[in-house]
């Protein structure tokens, strides 16, 4: 199913705008540790008008919209999801904002056409049978959907196997950022995993950071990987 909206170049988008509406209402402290807004802003130089950038866990579609404002209407953003509730929320973000969304079947390889967002009712593990291209950004934000069902959440195999294949296909120079929460019932479990395969990165060819707010053990937690070079 093709879901079509007018095309028009996105607004500057204010990379901080979540950061500036969380002031009026939140301490410094929680302003700092939003990771979201360190998730963004650690993938501002890798987003090029035209690119391509994948989002794991659409979800509302906050991510998404980040995205594909960054690689603008010639761009591509494919976004997965298992919940189709997700998608629905997703694709009416985007389409308000003047993206071009798309349906894809999840039953064969995405053909990336032209620019726009693609939508793919699919568990994020199955990235690299779906997905023959290297996107330089990739991100997911793990856990369940804000505002759904609490009771649906990613899970550290296949989290695992998405994060494994992300890897893979990331374009050299390209930045693999996951935001974690291990306060969540299987989240610390997860969690876990997610510190681990960072950990295992070749330093040879990744360059890795990790971001936590040290005197919270239940608070999220942000691992950023940039490629540097393919493996060997």
């Amino acid at each position: 199913m093709v879901m079509d909206f007018n095309t028009q170049h996105p607004e500057s988008y204010d990379r901080w705008k979540d950061c500036d509406k969380l002031a009026s209402s939140t301490s410094a402290s929680q302003q700092l540790t939003n990771m979201t807004c360190w998730a963004h802003l650690l993938l501002e130089p890798v987003l090029i008008p035209g690119g391509l950038a994948v989002d794991l866990t659409a979800g509302n579609g906050h991510d998404t919209l980040f995205l594909w404002s960054r690689v603008g209407a010639e761009g591509q953003v494919l976004a997965f999801d298992v919940q189709s509730q997700a998608l629905l929320n997703t694709s009416r973000r985007l389409s308000e904002a003047g993206a071009t969304v798309q349906g894809v079947d999840p039953g064969q390889p995405v053909q990336l056409h032209g620019g726009g967002v693609f939508l793919l009712q699919a568990c994020h593990s199955y990235l690299t049978q779906l997905l023959d291209a290297h996107p330089m950004a990739v991100m997911a934000n793990l856990g369940y959907l804000p505002g759904g069902d609490h009771g649906v959440i990613t899970h550290r195999e296949t989290t695992l196997k998405a994060l494994h294949s992300a890897a893979e296909l990331l374009a050299v120079g390209g930045r693999l950022v996951v935001t974690a929460y291990p306060g969540h019932a299987g989240g610390a479990e997860e969690s876990r995993a997610v510190l681990d395969f960072f950990a295992s990165l070749d330093a040879r060819q990744w360059l890795v950071l990790n971001f936590c707010s040290t005197n919270r053990l239940q608070a999220p937690l942000l691992l950023v990987a940039e490629k540097r070079r393919a493996g060997e």
